[in-house]
């Protein structure tokens, strides 16, 4: 048995990232949102792509107006320039033109006065105080110079981004492709969602769980099934899931019992197991294993793949997903950096506890209370068989081994997984 901080460094070192030449494909700016970058960008334009103005007002020259707190200068104005037009003068001395934000800077003009510090009187404009040397003049390629680069590749494309490629023009982008992950659960007593139950019989709500994860994580679910408890069965489908994906989730048969076949199906496989079980709870029966690229036959990747037995219990299956699975899909997709899992520390508004024997993980809801965040654990039993009071939730409070008890008000440190 592992502890929890070495099961994610051996889940880390195991993943190598989607391949930047072979695993890239070029899509539309217009379906771009939180893909991965996989080529860095570059603009041929400049931001700003000339000297424009940051305020209403007026282009003057600096040296015509640099006493006007002692004495308001007096200006002719020539010309009106609002947005998305060329100015015709050249701004001479004893001049002005009106400007509006955005609008280009008129030649010899070097400055902007706001238009709270003017009074106007028909063609003329009094400079009612002196403005700062170039004062509200944005200069081009004061943001951003042609030809330098914009973007870095390995970063997710956000709402920002794709405002800032698409004022860069840049339509087409090349980006990773969304990691593939196969899921199937295990078990004779798991049946679908439209199935009448019998006694003894579960709907395998495990598979619906762990799809909507890999899409909220931006990788492609493969759904492949239940599959009873039956060593032949489950052999041919890892084989098969190892074939098509990057990333193989199974849920359920990797505890001790008689009918817990996927450990030994992995070692018939030749795969190379790294960890059987972990000191945690819930999680504890979690099973990572790695096949090499020629143990599968027909791959659609040359990565080699990773497979996660994940315990059977629901609770379990979506701490151990945020835990350890959802880490390894970022490091897999291209992201460059921040892969690991994101901590807080919180205030606890309840008495949570353990029994100190495992790291132990509750799951319940951070509250804003008088701007400060407290943890409130979701009511009910945190049996890792109840799925019920896990909705609604967006974190996990964390008990390290050997912490049995922590009182209200007290500080505990939590995990996010549902940041939206």
């Amino acid at each position: 048995m592992v502890s929890v901080s070495d099961a994610q460094a051996i889940i880390l070192n195991l993943v190598q990232p989607l391949d930047h030449q072979r695993d890239t494909e070029v899509i539309n700016l217009l379906v771009a949102n939180s893909r991965i970058l996989a080529v860095p960008v570059t603009s041929p334009l400049d931001f700003p792509h000339w000297d424009n103005s940051a305020m209403d007002g007026y282009a003057v020259r600096y040296k015509d107006v640099q006493h006007s707190s002692e004495n308001p200068a007096v200006l002719e104005i020539v010309e009106d320039i609002p947005a998305g037009y060329q100015p015709k003068s050249t701004i001479q001395p004893g001049q002005a033109a009106r400007i509006f934000t955005g609008a280009v800077i008129p030649a010899g003009a070097d400055t902007v006065v706001m238009q709270e510090k003017t009074r106007r009187e028909e063609n003329r404009v009094f400079i009612l105080d002196a403005p700062k040397p170039q004062e509200f003049v944005r200069h081009k390629a004061s943001f951003y110079q042609a030809g330098t680069q914009l973007l870095p590749a390995g970063i997710k494309l956000n709402a920002p981004e794709i405002a800032v490629l698409a004022a860069a023009q840049c339509l087409q982008l090349s980006v990773y492709r969304r990691p593939r992950v196969a899921i199937f659960s295990t078990g004779d007593e798991l049946m679908t969602v439209d199935q009448p139950l019998q006694p003894g019989q579960i709907v395998d709500s495990n598979q619906y769980a762990l799809a909507a994860l890999v899409k909220q994580s931006g990788a492609e679910p493969i759904l492949l099934g239940i599959v009873k408890d039956d060593p032949i069965a489950l052999e041919k489908v890892i084989a098969h899931a190892v074939a098509i994906a990057d990333i193989v989730l199974s849920s359920g048969g990797v505890s001790v019992g008689d009918y817990d076949y996927v450990d030994k199906i992995l070692e018939s496989l030749k795969a190379k197991i790294h960890v059987r079980s972990v000191e945690m709870r819930p999680g504890k029966p979690l099973t990572v294993a790695t096949f090499s690229s020629t143990d599968a036959i027909n791959r659609v990747s040359t990565n080699s793949p990773l497979y996660f037995g994940l315990p059977g219990n629901p609770a379990a299956v979506l701490v151990t997903f945020w835990r350890f699975v959802l880490p390894a899909i970022k490091k897999l997709s291209g992201i460059s950096e921040g892969w690991e899992p994101v901590f807080l520390k919180v205030r606890s508004h309840h008495e949570l506890r353990s029994n100190g024997k495992r790291e132990t993980y509750l799951w319940g809801k951070l509250h804003l209370i008088d701007g400060v965040y407290e943890f409130h654990q979701a009511d009910g039993s945190q049996s890792s068989g109840n799925l019920i009071n896990l909705a609604q939730t967006n974190a996990l409070a964390v008990l390290p081994m050997g912490k049995i008890l922590i009182y209200p008000q007290e500080e505990v440190q939590v995990l996010l997984f549902n940041n939206g």
